[in-house]
C-alpha cells in the first residue's frame, strides 16, 4: 500500500519554500493514498488537510493535529467516522461519496465542539430513513448539513423524534452491516479465483511452451508476429470482460479497479523499455571486426585534416542545451565513437591517431563537440613548411627594410654634404626661427662653444 512520505509532503509544500515543520496547508488529492500516517508528527500546525481523491479505509493518525480546522477525506474508502476527538479546532469535515453505513459512529464527532459544517453526500447512510433528523439530533453544535443550513425548528423537531429515529437508524445499520460482510466475502473469492488464474495466463502470455514448438518458432518466425497479434487480442477480450463484467460499488472494488490500472500500467512501460532495449541493439561493429560508420542521433559533423599540425579534429553540431553529461566520448586509435544521450555517433578516421594525448572540448555560443586527436605518425614535411614560411617572411621584411631605405633616401636633400649632424647649426637655425628677443642670440651661441 501507499503511504504518506516526507518527499511527498515537500513537493506538495512548494508554497512554503519545502518546509514542512510550519506548514499550514497542504493538498494531497490523487495521490493513491491508501494509508494516513506521519502528518501528526511532521506538520503539527495543519489548520487545512485536502486528501480527496484516494485509497484511505479508515481515519486515522489526526488526532494530534491540534489546530486542524478543515479536513477533506472526500472519495475515498472510509467507512465509519472515528479518531477526530483530538481535533479541538476542527470547524468543517467532509466526507463526500465515501462508504459509511455506521450512522452511528457520527457520536464521536460531539466531542468537536466547534464542528460547523458535514458533508455525507454519496455515503450508503444517507439512504436511511431518518438520516438527516438523527444526525441533526445527535450533533448539536452543526450549523449546515450537506449544504443545507439547519433551522432552529427542525432541530427541535428531531430532538422530539429522537428515540425512535435512533431505534430505526440502528436496525438500517444492522442489516447494512450484513450486507457489507457478505460482499467482502465475495470480494475475497473473486481475489482468490484471480489469483489462480493469473499464473496460468502468465503462462500462456510469455509464451512457456515445450522445445519442440520453440524450435518451430524459431524456424519459423512469421509464428510469432502471430501470436504477437493474437496477445493483443487477448489482452483487449481482457480489458473487455474486466470493464463490461458487473460489480458492486464497494472499497474492494474500487481497490480492485486501482490494482488492475495500476498493473496495466505497469505492464505497457514494460512492453516500451523492451521495445526500447530492442532499439538500442545497433550494430557498430561487423562479425569479422570491421568498425562502421554510425550516426544515429542524425547530427551534422565535420572532419578536417589539420597537417600544418599534425592532427585531426572533429567537429560534431550537438545540440546547443543538451548537457554535457549526456556525452560519452570514446577515440580508438583508428576510429571514434560520441554517445549522445545513448545514441551512438561512430566515425572511421583516415589516419591512425594517439588517444591519450586527443582532448574533447563543448563551444559555449553554439554547443559542438570539438575533439582534436593528434596523428601517430609524426611528419617532417610540417617543419620545412615552417621553414620555408619563416625565410619568406625574411624576404618580406628584407623587401619592407628597402622600401623604408629608399624612402629615407629620396626625403634626405643633399646626404653626400654630411657625414654626420652639425649640432651648432641646427641650434643657430632654432635661434634664427625661434621665438624671443634677438639680444640673447650671441650668449647663447658662445655657451653652446664653451
Amino acid at each position: 500500500f501507499l503511504s504518506v512520505t516526507e518527499d511527498l509532503v515537500r513537493r506538495r509544500a512548494e508554497h512554503n519554500n519545502c518546509e514542512i515543520f510550519s506548514l499550514e496547508e497542504i493538498s494531497l488529492h490523487q495521490q493513491e493514498i491508501e494509508k494516513l500516517e506521519h502528518l501528526e508528527k511532521w506538520c503539527r500546525n495543519l489548520k487545512i488537510l485536502y486528501l480527496q481523491n484516494n485509497l484511505i479505509p479508515k481515519i486515522e493518525n489526526v488526532g494530534k493535529l491540534k489546530k486542524l480546522e478543515y479536513l477533506n477525506v472526500a472519495l475515498n474508502n472510509i467507512e465509519r467516522i472515528e479518531n477526530l476527538e483530538g481535533c479541538e479546532e476542527l470547524k468543517k469535515l467532509d466526507l463526500t461519496a465515501n462508504f459509511i453505513g455506521e450512522l452511528s459512529s457520527i457520536e464521536s464527532l460531539k466531542c468537536n465542539i466547534h464542528l460547523k459544517e458535514l458533508f455525507l453526500v454519496g455515503n450508503p447512510c444517507t439512504a436511511f430513513e431518518g438520516y438527516r433528523q438523527f444526525v441533526v439530533a445527535t450533533l448539536h453544535q452543526l450549523k449546515c448539513l450537506d449544504s443545507k443550513e439547519i433551522e432552529r425548528s427542525e432541530r427541535i423537531k428531531a430532538l422530539q423524534n429522537y428515540p425512535e429515529v435512533k431505534w430505526k437508524i440502528r436496525e438500517q445499520e444492522r442489516a447494512y452491516l450484513l450486507k457489507r460482510a457478505r460482499e467482502k466475502e465475495e470480494a475475497q473469492r473473486k481475489m482468490q479465483e484471480r489469483k489462480e488464474e493469473k499464473p496460468k495466463q502468465m503462462d500462456s502470455k510469455l509464451g512457456f511452451d515445450s522445445p519442440d514448438s520453440l524450435q518451430e518458432k524459431s524456424n519459423h518466425p512469421e509464428g510469432d508476429e502471430e501470436q504477437g497479434r493474437y496477445r493483443t487480442v487477448e489482452n483487449d477480450d481482457e480489458d473487455r470482460k474486466f470493464w463490461e463484467e458487473p460489480t458492486p460499488y464497494t472499497p474492494e472494488s474500487r481497490l480492485e479497479t486501482h490494482r488492475y490500472i495500476e498493473e496495466k500500467r505497469k505492464a505497457k512501460d514494460n512492453i516500451r523499455e523492451s521495445k526500447k532495449r530492442e532499439k538500442t541493439a545497433w550494430t557498430l561493429v561487423t562479425a569479422e571486426g570491421k568498425v562502421l560508420n554510425v550516426n544515429v542521433p542524425k547530427l551534422h559533423f565535420s572532419l578536417k585534416d589539420d597537417e600544418e599540425n599534425n592532427q585531426i579534429i572533429l567537429d560534431l553540431a550537438v545540440y546547443r542545451h543538451l548537457d554535457t553529461s549526456l556525452l560519452d566520448v570514446d577515440v580508438q586509435p583508428t576510429y571514434i565513437q560520441v554517445l549522445v544521450k545513448g545514441k551512438p555517433f561512430q566515425l572511421v578516421l583516415p589516419e591512425e591517431v594517439k588517444p591519450d594525448s586527443s582532448c574533447a572540448k563543448r563551444s559555449q555560443t553554439t554547443g559542438h563537440l570539438v575533439v582534436t586527436m593528434p596523428k601517430a605518425k609524426e611528419i617532417i614535411l610540417a617543419k620545412q613548411k615552417v621553414s620555408a614560411s619563416i625565410k619568406h617572411s625574411d624576404c618580406n621584411t628584407k623587401q619592407k627594410t628597402t622600401r623604408r631605405s629608399g624612402q629615407v633616401e629620396k626625403l634626405e636633400v643633399d646626404p653626400s654634404k654630411y657625414s654626420f649632424p652639425d649640432v651648432t647649426k641646427i641650434i643657430q637655425e632654432k635661434e634664427r626661427t625661434g621665438q624671443g628677443p634677438i639680444k640673447l642670440q650671441p650668449q647663447k651661441v658662445t655657451d653652446v662653444k664653451k
